[in-house]
């Protein structure tokens, strides 16, 4: 049998980053460039606080890779279907 014991995160230095990238995120809101510009960070910011909360609190930082897959797939195929429906959504 292999050990599949993991040592046990740190859930305070993960809450204070998430703490750390929300107050970051009020400041993206007020800053004075362009509006995609502030779509972006706010994005980017977003899926970096969800990385982190997939990965410590829901464990997926010690399972297998294709637990991982599995759960990045909803978040592909979300992606995949706005980009598809961009053209019906803004028609031109």
């Amino acid at each position: 049998m292999t050990d599949t014991t993991h040592k046990e995160p740190n859930y305070i230095a993960v809450f204070w980053w998430l703490a750390a990238l929300t107050i970051l995120e009020l400041g993206v809101i007020y800053m004075p460039v362009h509006r995609l510009a502030i779509l972006i960070l706010l994005v980017v910011l977003a899926i970096t606080k969800a990385a982190l909360v997939a990965l410590y609190f829901m464990h997926l930082k010690f399972e297998p890779r294709t637990l991982g897959l599995v759960a990045l797939s909803p978040f592909v195929l979300c992606v995949f279907l706005i980009l598809m429906l961009m053209p019906d959504i803004f028609p031109h």
